[in-house]
């Protein structure tokens, strides 16, 4: 407002001073004080409209005070619409006088409805041309339409038009005045001055209040789209409520007679789909056709909205033969708006013949738009038809459609994502019903274990930290997990039902997949060391019972339908598991299998629980069952660490207990490293296995090198890789529990135990050895390169023999060797002085003493100058005579033999 007042002072100062008679003067004449009353009243006139932002009063003000400076009898104002090159003029206001009222002028020109076309008549022509247009005699001029006077009883005699342009030079709108009231015979050049120059502000006033009238327009269409998306997220069950929400608010806003919306057939376009992709030339079948011809686009509903109606008409149909769905077929086939001026011109022009029931003759403007979803594909058409006024929708029409047509999209996406949701929940329901019923142990299954005899915890060793499942039955293995419960009086204290725990146990070993190690034995594994942890490390002493029981079921239900993949397998494949959970993919999914089982009918032992303590029970097994991912214990180590330094001897508040309970869980699961050798090495066989199946997915699917501890090929560095295994995770943590706790000690001495022996493997694997495929994994041998026959049942024992004395070389038995002191040493270069080491994959000499099973043993050694020669052993037992006969038949046929490097005590150093 503050612009256009200092343009309307600059114009007015302009006005004032390029008219010589109205400069000031001390003593103006009376001509002098006329005109300098006109320039007030002018100045008058300019403030009059400036302010105005009412268009229909800002144009009918501008109307009037024109008929006051110019004296003319009436006057019409037309405001130009459209784009180029379809521009036109559209009467405002028309033949107002001096004394025509707002509202008698407003009904006037709604009744007439006149356009023109720019370069069209009068007024066209000003438009066109941007010139001012004086005619002295309107009869004699052709470019004069006489329909007008002729149906008003008018008689028009004079006239002057003038293009009304904003600051930029466009023209928008046109103002004609006619006749004279004071006599004349024409508008003077004087008249013509005052029309232009009053006009230039009035242009800048009407742009104002066109700026005004869309920012308001603007306003209640955002106000109309914020209602129509509270919709949306408000109503998405019920399509019919929310299209007919929609489609109230764009007839009102739009002015429009009729709404109608068309639903795609989605169904019947992707069952073509799937008919095409299945169906083959000639009746065969194939997956791979030769570019199938799309299908075509079908309706399944109509909704239509009539002029006053409040409630849609919903026409569930799928052929559709009238005019509305012909155009919203072709509009859906082609995904482009139509703006339609008339109906019937267009149907002649597409040459559409319609049935005889339709509704053509109703059906005269219409825009009809596509709408769309996220991925672009139609799944319906909406359509405005008819306009109240008559004319064609406008630009503006098509954008507020735009919007609508977007929000609709939205919501009928929504509203079929929700239908197609329940249904998905349906048939998961069913689903699980059908999947519970498959997963839950049978009754015979289920009734012979409850009516076994269960041994007691003694016969099954369950005390033991060095238990071992190797001999249990898979029966037995459901009779010792059994036995746990009992032995912790769980069953009595919660009041579980006896048939509903065996069954229970039953379903979760019928939910363990037949995987190499992550299965129902392992988790029996676990389950036994947390149960010797709570009675023989005495750990119960830290929980109460109710916690007891959460571990105990969290142990046995840790690993449930593992798929002997580990999270970043689940995470570089994008299963369906990892999209369900972005971290401890794993671990979510068997606490779901788990919650799943204790769901299931007649599987639940928690159903005498109360409220409180249910709840309690199930967030210890959610939490321990998650504490086995190993990111989470890394995550939570250095918290208990800190705690155990601190001399932390309180672990009653949830949060220590939780902390306590997940390093006791990750305890349990690897609690394999602590087993006796002959368990130990069988076990690390098994995950070795399973590891290097993933790695070989791993190859095939992702086409990715697998990192070394899954990479088959690298399977001779398993002894480091278990070294580096037990040093990262297994030792810091037994060793923090048993200085804390002693009486878990056992789990630290055996897991040191087993690293000293997979440390002496590691070593034999850097001097040359390598793995034998047999069904343990502690059988290296070297790798002899004068091998002829397979070697079987080899059996390596590696000791270092210090000698007094050397061997006399007419001994024929190795039985004359007598060894003084008998040590173990390091097969590792340059950490031994008692005797020579070679380069890796040398050969093994005769201060080793060898044991030959079932078997040949075949090799050569290197002599001075002499190259290389073979001896072969013969089949003897294995014992130091057979062993010295075949060293005096070797000696007899002339064949290097090997030879004992002595080894001086004093010295240190081989002869």
């Amino acid at each position: 407002m503050q612009l256009v007042t200092v343009i309307a002072l600059q114009c007015s100062l302009k006005f004032y001073f390029e008219f010589p008679l109205l400069q000031r003067s001390r003593s103006p004449s009376g001509s002098a004080q006329k005109q300098l009353d006109e320039a007030d009243l002018f100045m008058d006139l300019i403030k009059d409209v400036a302010n105005e932002l009412d268009i229909d009063v800002l144009c009918h003000k501008i109307l009037v005070n024109v008929c006051l400076l110019t004296s003319a009898d009436r006057g019409s104002l037309f405001l130009a619409k459209g784009i180029p090159p379809n521009r036109y003029l559209q009467a405002k206001l028309f033949d107002v006088t001096r004394d025509t009222e707002l509202t008698d002028a407003l009904k006037t020109a709604r009744s007439q409805e006149i356009k023109i076309p720019f370069g069209v008549g009068v007024a066209g022509l000003a438009a066109q041309t941007k010139y001012p247009i004086n005619i002295k005699n309107a009869y004699a001029d052709p470019r004069f339409n006489s329909e007008i006077d002729a149906r008003t009883g008018y008689k028009t005699e004079l006239i002057l038009c003038m293009p009304i342009c904003n600051y930029e030079g466009d023209v928008v709108g046109v103002a004609q005045i006619i006749n004279k009231t004071d006599g004349s015979k024409e508008f003077s050049p004087r008249d013509v001055e005052v029309f232009r120059r009053y006009l230039t502000f009035c242009g800048i006033g009407i742009q104002n209040a066109q700026l005004f009238e869309s920012s308001v327009l603007e306003y209640k269409r955002n106000q109309i789209l914020l209602a129509l998306a509270r919709s949306i997220f408000e109503e998405q069950s019920n399509l019919e409520c929310l299209v007919t929400k929609i489609m109230t608010e764009a007839r009102e806003l739009l002015k429009c007679e009729r709404c109608a919306v068309f639903i795609s057939d989605t169904d019947h376009c992707e069952s073509s789909h799937l008919e095409r992709i299945v169906q083959r030339p000639g009746g065969q079948k194939s997956a791979m056709p030769a570019l199938p011809p799309p299908a075509p686009t079908r309706f399944h509903t109509l909704f239509e909205l009539g002029a006053h109606q409040s409630r849609t008409t919903l026409t569930p149909r799928h052929d559709y033969k009238s005019t509305l769905a012909s155009i919203a077929l072709a509009v859906a086939q082609s995904n482009k708006s139509l703006n339609i001026s008339d109906v019937a011109d267009w149907r002649r022009e597409n040459g559409m013949n319609v049935a005889d029931v339709d509704d053509a003759a109703t059906v005269r403007t219409m825009l009809c738009m596509p709408i769309v979803n996220a991925n672009k594909d139609v799944i319906g058409v909406a359509q405005l038809i008819n306009k109240e006024n008559g004319c064609q929708f406008t630009e503006g029409d098509i954008s507020i459609f735009e919007a609508f047509a977007i929000f609709c999209g939205l919501g009928i996406h929504n509203t079929q994502m929700y239908e197609n949701a329940c249904k998905l929940m349906a048939k998961q329901k069913v689903a699980l019903e059908c999947l519970s019923y498959h997963a839950t142990a049978s009754a015979e299954d289920t009734s012979k274990l409850c009516n076994d005899n269960i041994p007691s915890a003694e016969i099954y060793n369950l005390y033991s930290f060095q238990f071992h499942d190797f001999d249990l039955s898979d029966e037995d293995t459901c009779r010792a997990t059994l036995r746990m419960f009992l032995q912790c009086n769980l069953v009595e204290k919660f009041h579980i039902p006896y048939d509903v725990l065996c069954r229970w146990i039953l379903s979760v070993k019928k939910n363990y997949r037949p995987v190499k190690y992550h299965n129902w034995r392992h988790a029996l594994n676990v389950a036994q060391t947390m149960f010797a942890m709570l009675k023989t490390g005495k750990m119960e002493r830290f929980m109460s019972d109710l916690e007891i029981l959460g571990l105990l079921v969290a142990c046995l239900c840790h690993d449930l339908d593992h798929r002997g993949t580990n999270n970043a397998f689940q995470t570089k494949t994008e299963s369906p598991l990892a999209i369900l959970y972005s971290t401890s993919t794993m671990e979510h999914h068997h606490f779901d299998q788990c919650v799943m089982i204790l769901n299931s009918e007649s599987n639940n032992i928690f159903q005498a629980l109360s409220p409180v303590d249910y709840k309690d029970v199930m967030r210890v097994v959610e939490t321990a069952i998650l504490s086995t991912d190993l990111a989470m214990y890394f995550k939570k180590r250095a918290k208990f660490h800190e705690l155990v330094e601190n001399g932390e001897f309180d672990w009653q508040s949830q949060e220590k207990k939780e902390l306590l309970c997940g390093m006791m869980m990750t305890a349990c699961d690897v609690s394999a490293i602590a087993k006796p050798w002959e368990v130990q090495h069988k076990v690390a066989k098994l995950v070795a296995d399973e590891f290097f199946d993933q790695g070989d997915l791993e190859k095939l699917q992702l086409n990715q090198q697998p990192i070394a501890m899954m990479d088959r090929e690298k399977k001779d560095e398993l002894p480091q890789m278990q070294v580096g295994f037990i040093d990262m995770i297994c030792l810091p943590l037994y060793k923090v529990l048993s200085d804390t706790f002693p009486w878990i000690q056992p789990l630290y001495t055996g897991t040191m135990d087993n690293r000293q022996r997979w440390q002496d493997l590691a070593e034999k694997v850097e001097m040359g050895l390598t793995w034998i495929d047999h069904d343990t994994i502690d059988k290296p041998i070297e790798e002899f390169t004068a091998l002829n026959e397979p070697i079987k049942d080899v059996e390596l024992t590696v000791q270092t023999l210090n000698c007094s004395k050397p061997i006399p070389e007419s001994s024929s038995s190795m039985a004359l060797v007598k060894p003084l002191k008998t040590s173990f040493h390091s097969l590792r270069r340059g950490k031994s002085s008692n005797f020579t080491t070679r380069p890796a994959r040398s050969k093994l000499t005769s201060m080793f003493q060898i044991n030959v099973r079932g078997g040949k043993l075949a090799g050569k050694r290197e002599t001075a100058g002499a190259g290389e020669e073979e001896h072969r052993g013969q089949r003897q037992p294995p014992h130091h005579a057979a062993a010295g006969g075949a060293a005096a038949q070797g000696q007899a046929q002339g064949q290097a033999l090997p030879h004992v490097v002595t080894v001086e005590p004093e010295l240190g150093q081989p002869e």
